[in-house]
């Protein structure tokens, strides 16, 4: 059977969002390591291995423990009932959070870049939110295959 047109819709921009997230958590990686006064050792740590245990996390946690899965594949279920991902305005409201985010990251890495604080928390917050955004991807994949879900969302 395929899919709904809605569906596909909802899958699409979940994926497209996520890939663009990713893509800005690597941008902002790779510019911080170019730009940032630090050492090779500090930088691996704070720019590499903090953002990806922080990611990490952020998928394993949701996808291991039962209840919070649940939890987050109801929340990735109404998020496509109510209409997430079928409008422009959707559409466009889904890329200006990450976008907004990943543009706070810069900010930070420009302070960090002039003295200021390092930016490890803001790239660790970031690739976290980057690990919700692929555990939601992973799980709309997966209610793909509940029969309940399925039923109402193929054609």
């Amino acid at each position: 059977m395929t899919h709904t047109p809605a569906w596909r819709n909802f899958r699409r921009l979940v994926d497209a969002v996520t890939g663009f997230a990713v893509l800005a958590s690597v941008g902002s990686g790779l510019h911080a390591w170019r730009v940032v006064p630090a050492d090779r050792s500090y930088k691996l740590v704070m720019v590499v291995a903090a953002p990806m245990l922080f990611l990490a996390l952020a998928v394993l946690f949701p996808l291991c423990v039962p209840p919070v899965r649940k939890a987050l594949s109801g929340y990735v279920w109404k998020s496509f009932t109510s209409g997430f991902g079928q409008t422009p305005r959707s559409v466009l409201s889904a890329f200006i959070l990450p976008a907004a985010a990943a543009l706070l990251v810069l900010a930070q890495i420009q302070a960090a870049e002039q003295g200021g604080r390092y930016p490890a928390a803001a790239l660790a917050a970031y690739a976290a939110g980057v690990g919700v955004l692929l555990t939601q991807s992973i799980l709309a994949r997966l209610l793909e295959r509940d029969p309940d879900f399925r039923r109402q969302i193929e054609t």
